[in-house]
């Protein structure tokens, strides 16, 4: 009897191992994903402001990321136009668990919004390539390129008013 109880304790415990190492993984692999497009690593909107007149008034980019760490983006924004670098400063917000919008009560929120400078807005109409980097204060650097989509979206966007 003491033998099968003993079996039975090691069973579970390897059990509970067993499941501790896939959560783990899992959201390590949520947190530090790779992706090849920015809007595919997470939810990105792009909003171009014009005047009364037509005329381009600016453009706005804010960026939404659901992770299960407690990582905080930085203020720090850089984005690429055919290799120029544009740095900005970005306002940013962390909202912890539960978030009512992400796909799982676990994960919390990190929010930026970036006021584009307006000097890029031209660049922006003629790039044939644009990425975007930013921050996190543990030390991750996310640094990704617009998909062809988003690109031809941020030109058209931008084109109205050029």
């Amino acid at each position: 009897m003491q033998n099968i109880v003993r079996k039975f304790l090691i069973l579970v415990a390897l059990l509970l191992i067993l499941v501790g190492i896939f959560g783990l993984s899992y959201t390590y692999q949520i947190d530090h994903r790779s992706a090849r497009s920015l809007s595919a690593y997470a939810r990105i909107d792009f909003q171009a402001s014009y005047t009364g007149e037509g005329r381009l008034e600016g453009a706005t980019l804010t960026l939404w990321d659901y992770r299960f760490d407690e990582a905080k983006l930085l203020p720090d924004v850089v984005l690429y136009t055919d290799g120029a670098a544009w740095e900005m400063k970005a306002v940013t917000k962390y909202t912890p668990r539960p978030v009512p919008d992400a796909d799982s009560p676990y994960k919390n929120e990190n929010k930026f919004f970036v006021e584009l400078p307006r000097a890029s807005l031209p660049a922006i109409s003629k790039a044939t390539g644009i990425r975007v980097r930013f921050y996190y204060d543990n030390g991750q650097t996310i640094d990704l390129p617009l998909n062809e989509p988003d690109l031809a979206y941020w030109q058209r966007e931008l084109g109205r008013g050029i």
